[in-house]
């Protein structure tokens, strides 16, 4: 049966623009970063892009790495694309990166020129689309001058095989030179993807999003429910279905600390003051400062999206609530 698409998707959806660009980003993004890979359930990977593009959600974050294995996740939405979304492509914005390890040798890592353009050239493929909308560096390159990385953006926006050019894990001193270097080049950077988050604060402690800001570029935080710690699933131990338990790489154990869960106990009992699950306002938390464009929400069951976008129905605080947060976060 063809997917026909809910026509009421735009109606609840807040929609923010992107910096100084003309580009408007729904207030939540689906990230692919986990349970799009070969690995995941692909008539599961389907519902979720569906019913997030139902309920709004108009963009999608991938990186080359995606899966696992990495490229799968690519694969996966270029199928799904082609499948149910033939007809929408112009009502979407997809994402991709290049920046961590893709292919064996010295080409297929970091910064060079060499690799974002020929890893482009392969998300390109997987996704069976003649461009993307935007293109990110994931993180700085040590070693490759910054010149060298921005020009294979800028490059790759005017070879038309992205719109856009954006960054992802720049910390302020180094975003700062980016953001001059694309602007000179004629090809300015709209959004920078950092980890950000109620238990990762550098954001706004570096000046980043002042930053950002001023250079007119939008944000779009990753990981804003610390990989699931704000959340109501650790408020009683870990889980045996848990993240934690089951893989541990991203967060584990040590993560999960005494101090930490007697915070995450505080905090739960603002939200609930607030009308409000600890996830939600983790997320409204995030959106209620009018810098950040959008923020990344993951997903393993269609609910979960669904559930995500009760955030969006009370984003604003009040600067008791905003005090007790912080002497929590200390």
């Amino acid at each position: 049966m063809t997917y026909q698409p809910s026509p009421d998707r735009y109606t609840n959806m807040e929609y923010r623009r992107c910096g100084n660009s003309g580009v408007k980003l729904s207030a939540m993004s689906l990230g692919l970063w986990h349970n799009f890979g070969h690995v995941n359930d692909y008539e599961n990977s389907r519902n979720l892009i569906k019913t997030a593009f139902d309920h709004g959600i108009t963009h999608f974050d991938l990186a080359n790495n995606y899966g696992p294995p990495p490229g799968s996740a690519e694969e996966n939405f270029g199928k799904i694309l082609i499948q149910d979304f033939a007809n929408y492509r112009d009502e979407l914005i997809i994402s991709t990166k290049a920046g961590y390890t893709m292919w064996d040798g010295p080409y297929g890592d970091w910064g060079s020129k060499k690799y974002l353009v020929s890893s482009l050239d392969q998300s390109l493929k997987r996704l069976n689309l003649e461009y993307v909308d935007i293109f990110y560096h994931h993180r700085p390159d040590p070693e490759t001058p910054l010149e060298e990385t921005m020009a294979a953006l800028d490059l790759i926006v005017r070879q038309g095989k992205a719109l856009y050019a954006g960054i992802s894990n720049y910390r302020p001193a180094e975003a700062e030179k980016a953001f001059k270097i694309l602007k000179s080049l004629g090809t300015p950077c709209i959004i920078h993807q950092p980890k950000f988050s109620m238990f990762e604060r550098w954001v706004e402690k570096e000046g980043l999003l002042d930053l950002l800001e001023k250079e007119g570029v939008g944000c779009i935080p990753f990981s804003p429910l610390a990989q699931g710690l704000l959340t109501d699933k650790y408020l009683q131990g870990i889980p045996a279905d848990s993240r934690v338990a089951t893989s541990g790489i991203f967060l584990n154990e040590n993560h999960i600390t005494p101090e930490r869960i007697e915070k995450v106990k505080a905090l739960n009992e603002i939200a609930k003051q607030r009308g409000q699950k600890l996830a939600h306002m983790a997320l409204s938390w995030i959106l209620k400062d009018q810098r950040i464009t959008t923020v990344l929400i993951g997903a393993s069951k269609p609910d979960q999206i669904t559930d995500s976008l009760q955030a969006l129905k009370n984003t604003s605080f009040s600067s008791e609530e905003l005090a007790s947060i912080d002497t929590i976060l200390g």
